[in-house]
C-alpha cells in the first residue's frame, strides 16, 4: 500500500505493508517499522539483520541477484546479495569479515521476512 509520511513537516509518499502486526514502511531507501500494538518507532537498516553471521531477510520480497559464492571472502559492509520488495530494491550486505559459508536461497526465489540468505564464518573462526 502507498501512505503518506511527514518528515520535517514534508508529506512524502512512502511503500507500507503490515506485517504480523508490524507496519514496514520504505521511502527513500531506508526501511522503518512500528509496533502496532505498542505504537512503539523504531529504524531498520534496509541492508539485512539478524545475527552478524548470517544475513536475514529484512522483509518478505524476491532475491533478485546473488553476488558472492560460497567459499569467497567477504568484508565487513561488503554487499552479498539484492532483494525487491514493495517496487524497491534492496542491497544487504556482510555485519562481519569472513567467508560466505553458506547460500541458503536462490535468485528469483520468494523469501519470507527472517528467513536466513547467507551464512556467514567469521575470520577467526579459519
Amino acid at each position: 500500500m502507498e501512505v503518506t509520511v511527514r518528515i520535517d513537516g514534508v508529506d512524502h509518499k512512502a511503500q507500507a505493508q503490515l506485517i504480523k502486526g508490524t507496519l514496514w514502511v520504505h521511502h527513500n531507501g531506508r526501511t522503518f517499522t512500528m509496533d502496532t500494538g505498542s505504537g512503539r518507532k523504531s529504524r531498520k537498516k534496509g541492508a539485512g539483520g539478524g545475527s552478524s553471521d548470517q544475513i536475514l531477510a529484512p522483509m518478505p520480497g524476491k532475491v533478485t541477484k546473488i553476488l558472492l559464492s560460497p567459499g569467497a571472502n567477504v568484508e565487513a559492509g561488503q554487499a552479498v546479495l539484492v532483494m525487491e520488495a514493495m517496487k524497491m530494491e534492496y542491497t544487504l550486505k556482510a555485519e562481519i569479515a569472513g567467508t560466505i559459508d553458506a547460500v541458503t536461497c536462490v535468485v528469483g526465489e520468494q523469501v519470507a521476512l527472517g528467513k536466513s540468505l547467507v551464512k556467514i564464518k567469521p575470520t577467526a573462526d579459519k
